[in-house]
């Protein structure tokens, strides 16, 4: 099989309209769109609409066609999906996550083709989070010859790992007559070949191949060795196809006495759940922006990703294949009972078969992917007919993949609620359209109980009718997948011995009392964040506000992220983060942060999907009063120093839950965290006040490798050393001149009317992101940023020929220039 990128070149519009402009896919057309208080996808989307779009391009039919067959690949289109082909429908695909195909039959060699890709999601809200509009993924063109190897028609399976290693290797050749064919499988790593086996082809077309790899290096998230596996098929002597496979070889094995083990290591899971846009990108699907995530995550001490709740992107796998990190994929949020009015619930009986192949497909060579999750809070698996399509989905899994095990996430509040005939989904106020109106959105006493909410899920999941509505589909799964019930876990342990059980969703404060019961309890493996990066949509259930503003979890317009990320949409750590570090002890010094000191003396409306609105600053301008300052650390005493001067030592570590509070009037200058173990000191860190702040971009590399490569550029309000001043906002407007062009600009903030597809944007606690994507053409790029009352600031980059860049990446920093910064438009 050939496969090239089939992303430039497209012409988009939206459907029933002339306008059109030309772009290079992956393309979010959602993102685009106006926001309103009234927009159907709600509080769910975070007040967008839906719409209808066109994509067309032209497609010069190579000479080859009359010896080769050619199709279209999609990652993922998000909308009902028809492609034409000349006028004429050749694909379609009714789910926004599944990977489908679509032929370029009957062509003539040297023909100029029309294709269009017609996208319909105008029924919105279609989910409980935002999904964007369009083609969101890459596209691919393929052609295969008449013998060719089946499309994901590879399975690579390791059977066991000591001082070699042995692997099955699995092929199917499709196609022209197979005698005479002849299978190669070559291993490699780092470009040397390390292992070689040949086989005919069966008459039958499946050709089966064991071949032991010496010294082998098994894969693993601290160790993750990869190879990278050439499959050819020859026929008569003459390569007519190849494939190639990069994978880590590794085996999972789990039960309720040893827990998980991968490589025969045992290993718990220090989860992060993930939803599958990219902030300020909308859905759009860069591998750059899906390897930034992973890898910030994965920095912060995570090992382990729950895709939330839909299957990964491939590029979001490549990353945690390359970076070590295992993955729970996830199937669906929806099965057969409606969540949202037009998700798809009313087709998952017809359709969850074709979404588990491509996720299979997908998944099956991928050494991260160490379980399949087959639903997300599925509340009617409380029900006899739940629970038979539990035992059906795993069935059918464990038969097309039996080298990983299935779990699914159950809340068991929404169990036991639904085994009594009631729905939270049912909720007209769900959406967030009328919190205005509801004068609980605003009153203290329920914004009191939202805060305690995460404890009245953690006791009714104990209750006994709790247990009734979720045994039978946790005995027909592998593991027993826990959502918000951690309080479960050592009755369940006893009643159930044999059951394995893994947190699949828990709030981030309960983080210090889950740990204990994981690494307490057996046949318990692990535990998952939510969420580990924050998202757009379900807008503000896990922001807090203050004051008067509209409390509880679900927020009115123009409330837009949920605010319940340990990283927020930037790509900024927040006190969830310090607070995971500290309890799995991954971190060599304590974590500082402060509560917002602009909001001190108001009341804070608190949400159970954060635990505190801390962040890591001392920069707070010109403002004065009482600071109170959290330090997060897995030490036995923790010590705070400002300007010098001791606050005392405090307990710290398990007896404290992992953060210790300390109260103090703020004043500029430096606060200091010291750490002691046993009295001895073991590591400290250090916040500092801004020193003349100016405007500064800080690009977190310097080159641009090619047109789908992306620089993520901070606009900052900062002194020399990168401290930013949390109190200095303004209004930016950047020009991106050159070799590359803006693909968006934002900021953290939970809540604005602004556009990130606008390049005019406010920064919010002195700073915004803007993201520059890389062209075609190499060349420098010029980045400019003019500020309404903060001047003007400049920054160099360079796009390099696609994967001519072989210097490690490194960042870039612009700094303040004098200058009239009307000259772009800011006032």
């Amino acid at each position: 099989m050939r496969t090239t990128l089939f992303t430039d070149g497209w012409i988009f519009r939206r459907a029933g309209e002339a306008a059109s402009v030309s772009l290079r896919l992956p393309h979010d057309a959602m993102i685009g769109e106006i926001r309103s208080a009234d927009a159907e996808t709600g509080n769910h989307g975070g007040f967008f609409p839906g719409g209808a779009y066109v994509y067309a391009r032209q497609w010069t039919v190579p000479a080859e066609a009359a010896e080769r067959t050619y199709s279209l690949f999609f990652e993922g289109v998000y909308g009902d999906t028809r492609v034409l082909l000349d006028g004429n429908e050749v694909a379609r695909c009714d789910s926004g996550y599944r990977e489908f195909t679509a032929p370029l039959s009957g062509v003539t060699p040297g023909a100029v083709v029309n294709v269009e890709v017609h996208v319909d999601n105008t029924a919105v809200p279609n989910s409980r989070w935002y999904t964007g509009s369009g083609i969101y993924r890459p596209v691919w063109l393929e052609s295969v010859g008449r013998a060719r190897i089946a499309r994901d028609g590879i399975s690579i399976v390791t059977r066991s790992l000591s001082v070699d290693g042995t692997v099955d290797v699995a092929v199917s050749v499709e196609g022209a007559p197979t005698r005479g064919g002849v299978i190669t499988a070559r291993f490699e790593h780092h470009g040397t070949e390390v292992a070689r086996e040949v086989v005919a082809v069966p008459s039958h077309g499946e050709a089966e191949l064991t071949i032991r790899v010496p010294a082998v290096r098994p894969w693993s998230a601290e160790s993750p060795h990869l190879y990278d596996v050439r499959i050819t098929l020859e026929v008569d002597g003459d390569v007519v196809d190849e494939q190639q496979i990069r994978t880590g070889l590794r085996t999972v094995q789990v039960d309720a006495h040893r827990g998980l083990r991968i490589n025969g290591t045992p290993v718990l899971l220090r989860g992060a759940c993930v939803h599958h846009d990219n902030g300020i990108l909308g859905a759009a699907t860069f591998a750059a922006a899906e390897h930034r995530r992973a890898r910030l995550l994965k920095e912060a001490g995570y090992n382990a990703i729950r895709s939330a709740h839909n299957p990964l992107s491939r590029a979001f796998l490549d990353a945690c294949d390359e970076l070590g990190l295992y993955v729970m994929d996830e199937l669906t949020d929806v099965w057969f009972q409606h969540k949202t009015p037009h998700d798809h619930a009313d087709r998952f009986e017809e359709t969850w078969k074709d979404d588990a192949d491509a996720m299979i497909a997908k998944d099956r060579n991928r050494a991260s992917v160490i379980m399949y999750s087959i639903g997300n809070e599925i509340a009617e698996t409380s029900s006899d007919k739940g629970v038979h399509t539990t035992r059906a989905i795993h069935r059918y899994l464990a038969e097309v993949d039996p080298t990983r095990p299935t779990t699914i996430a159950v809340n068991l509040l929404l169990n036991m609620m639904a085994s009594r005939g009631w729905s939270p989904f049912e909720n007209p106020h769900a959406d967030g359209h009328d919190a205005k109106k509801s004068n609980m959105a605003t009153s203290t006493v329920a914004n009191m109980l939202i805060a305690k909410l995460g404890r009245v899920i953690d006791l009714a999941s104990r209750l006994p009718a709790a247990d009734r509505a979720s045994r039978y589909a946790f005995a027909g799964v592998d593991i027993a997948g826990y959502n918000y019930a951690h309080g479960r876990y050592s009755a369940d342990r006893r009643r159930y011995p044999e059951r394995v059980m893994v947190g699949s969703e828990s709030m981030p404060g309960y983080l210090p009392a889950i740990w204990r019961r994981v690494t307490r309890v057996p046949g318990v493996i692990g535990d998952f964040m939510w969420t580990g990066w924050d998202y757009l949509g379900e807008a503000g259930i896990g922001a807090w506000s203050y004051g008067d503003d509209p409390g509880g979890i679900s927020k009115p317009y123009p409330a837009l992220v949920a605010g319940s990320g340990a990283f927020d949409i930037t790509g900024l750590p927040g006190a969830p983060a310090f607070l995971a570090k500290a309890v799995w002890d991954s971190t060599s010094a304590p974590g500082i942060a402060v509560r917002p000191l602009d909001k001190a003396g108001m009341r804070a409306n608190e949400t159970p999907w954060r635990t505190s609105d801390a962040v890591p600053s001392w920069s707070w301008g010109g403002l004065t009063g009482e600071a109170e300052v959290e330090v997060y650390s897995p030490d036995d005493q923790v010590e705070l120093l400002i300007n010098g001067r001791s606050l005392g030592r405090k307990r710290a570590g398990r007896r404290a839950d992992f953060v210790t509070r300390f109260r103090a009037q703020y004043e500029p200058g430096e606060i200091v965290a010291v750490g002691y173990r046993n009295g001895a000191e073991t590591g400290r860190s250090n916040l500092r006040t801004a020193r003349n702040p100016n405007l500064r971009l800080v690009a977190e590399k310097g080159e641009l490798n090619g047109p789908d490569d992306l620089a993520y550029i901070w606009v900052e309000f900062a002194d020399d050393e990168g401290i930013v001043d949390l109190t200095v906002d303004d209004t930016v407007t950047i020009s991106v001149v050159g070799a590359g062009t803006l693909l968006a600009m934002g900021n953290a903030a939970p809540s604005t009317t602004e556009s990130y597809t606008d390049s005019v944007h406010s920064t919010y606690r002195g700073r915004a992101l803007a993201v520059v994507r890389g062209t075609a053409e190499p060349g420098p790029i010029t980045v400019t940023v003019g500020s309404g009352r903060n001047g003007l600031a400049r920054l160099d980059l360079l796009s390099v020929p696609s994967h001519a860049s072989t210097a490690r990446p490194r960042a870039a920093v612009g700094r303040h220039q004098d200058g009239d910064a009307d000259q772009f438009g800011v006032q």
